[in-house]
């Protein structure tokens, strides 16, 4: 077997996702270079938790012997997560193979490249879009004249011009990988930590094109189909369209994810939204922030009364499960700041409230606020805030080690009956700060947690710090573990366990169990970076 001439690679943050971006490019390169250079592609995904030494070795054994005057390329999608352990690979794939032809895309190396010696250390980087530039960078590389610069801006071309990626998901990728589509690119609105930001408008892929290449991997066995859409809801006659699609497919083990508008819920897409079970749709909805001064600062239009109601619709009405986002350290974001918008998402009772860091994408207009809000960011990915002049930097390790905890505690949903004790104050964030202040005072972790850990430490707190009966508290906790498929034996439920029957062996495993404790039963999800597309395309 002959060896490659192109390698496409990049390093997922788990094995379960499967890079859209690159599939883009193979897709791409027998459209916009040769259709013998797609036949001399292959595309090699590791994850960032394999040694770098061992995907050295496996892509240099994929590339084989050097042959003098034969040119080899290897592509690869860097990304926050990602970019330090693929720095490394590209060091030692250059300094074991210095005549190899490494080229460089993706969000971290389009803006602000300069000073990155991931940069230095490449032959070529592609800033943007990639679709059609890495075919014709490829073939330069390959059949001259060889280019001259080492920065190539990415082509953006019409959408009817970039050739579908569907079908480059292997049969593996379909039975054990989260899918990931989209109908459109970009975004119309201008949050300032987002790198949507830098977008002009959004750009629907042809609908007819766009089902046709769905209802291929439909019938391929496709049924986990995760839309990294922006703005799905944006134009209500697409969204319609797609769920209807969907609809005349209805399957037990269908699912599917959307990044959803908070304030843009009109009639006909509920009612389309109620003609789906339980199970299937899962909606993430970014608030972000309540907080109108700060909204207005990071250029984030939205109608907080119309959010408000559209959430109690979706949790009462709809069959949708429900995640909603709220990011710390905005500028002019205080703790009593965040306190207010996080009390008043509670409120709503959104099935997980996802809690995220702000992070200074490369490229995002959030840096103009850094000198008047005193805002510092990490020097290293993932750029998350270090302090703010209104949060100082112990505070900031406070909530970072509050988001875990409420992440081990209510958005696993293991304690769906427990939890509303523990969250009584009239505060709910206040009262799970003081619960993980004392949790980190107690036993200095974050990680590492049993179920059965979780259980004994909430248990110690709501009877010894908060004085509730110990038989009231060991009652909702046991309740909550015998749902939550536990098998072991907390201390405080020691005598309360036995006979229990065996657990029911499940094809999905674990995918399915997080959301059943919410009342749903789809998979579980996977939280993006706040900003940053999980599908963009460039090389």
């Amino acid at each position: 077997m002959s060896s490659p001439a192109i390698v496409l690679c990049t390093l997922n943050a788990r094995y379960i996702h499967a890079s859209l971006g690159l599939r883009y490019l193979l897709a791409n390169l027998a459209r916009h270079g040769n259709p013998a250079l797609r036949a001399a592609a292959v595309l090699r995904e590791f994850t960032i938790n394999r040694p770098v030494a061992e995907i050295v070795a496996a892509l240099l054994d994929e590339l084989g012997e050097a042959v003098e005057g034969v040119p080899q390329i290897v592509g690869f999608g860097v990304y926050i997560w990602n970019v330090a352990p693929t720095t490394e690979v590209v060091r030692r794939l250059k300094e074991a193979r210095p005549a190899l032809k490494i080229v460089l895309g993706g969000p971290e190396v389009s803006h602000e490249w300069e000073q990155q010696e991931i940069v230095r250390l490449a032959d070529h980087v592609i800033t943007g879009w990639g679709d059609v530039s890495f075919a014709k960078l490829c073939r330069a590389l390959i059949d001259g004249p060889p280019p001259l610069m080492k920065v190539i801006p990415g082509e953006q071309p019409p959408l009817e011009q970039i050739e579908l990626p569907y079908g480059e998901f292997t049969p593996d990728d379909l039975a054990h990988r989260l899918l990931y589509v989209e109908a459109s690119r970009g975004c119309p609105f201008k949050c300032e930590f987002c790198l949507s930001a830098l977008d002009k408008t959004a750009w629907a892929f042809d609908a007819a094109r766009f089902l046709a290449a769905l209802d291929g991997l439909y019938q391929r066995g496709a049924r986990n189909f995760k839309f990294v859409d922006r703005t799905f809801n944006l134009k209500i006659d697409s969204s319609l369209q797609i769920l209807q699609f969907f609809l005349e497919r209805l399957t037990p083990d269908l699912f599917l994810h959307f990044e959803v508008i908070p304030d843009h819920l009109p009639e006909r897409l509920k009612e389309m939204i109620l003609r789906f079970p339980p199970g299937v749709l899962q909606f993430e909805v970014g608030i972000q922030t309540f907080n109108p001064e700060v909204q207005q600062r990071i250029s984030r239009r939205q109608d907080n009364e119309k959010s408000g109601a559209n959430l109690d619709w979706l949790v009462a009405h709809s069959p949708a499960h429900l995640h909603a986002d709220l990011i710390f350290g905005l500028p002019g974001e205080s703790w009593q700041s965040f306190t207010a918008s996080f009390d008043r998402l509670y409120a709503h009772r959104p099935h997980e409230i996802q809690l995220g860091i702000l992070k200074r994408l490369r490229g995002t207009p959030i840096v103009r606020h850094s000198a008047e809000f005193g805002m510092v960011y990490a020097s290293q990915p993932p750029y998350g805030i270090v302090k703010t002049g209104a949060v100082d930097a112990s505070t900031v390790r406070r909530f970072t080690r509050l988001a875990r905890y409420w992440d081990l505690y209510a958005n696993s949903g293991r304690f769906p009956q427990t939890l509303p004790v523990l969250l009584a104050a009239p505060s709910p964030f206040a009262a799970f700060a003081a619960f993980a202040d004392w949790l980190w005072q107690t036993i200095a972790q974050t990680s590492t947690f049993t179920p059965e850990m979780l259980v004994d430490r909430l248990f110690d707190y709501l009877t010894q710090e908060l004085g509730h009966a110990a038989a009231t508290v060991r009652s909702l906790l046991l309740a909550d573990y015998q749902a939550s498929g536990a098998r072991a034996n907390p201390a405080c439920l020691q005598g309360l366990l036995k006979d229990r029957p065996k657990p029911v062996a499940r094809a999905a495993g674990g995918l399915v169990q997080r959301q059943e404790r919410h009342g749903g039963v789809a998979p579980d999800s996977f939280t993006p970076i706040s900003g940053e597309h999980s599908a963009i395309t460039e090389a």
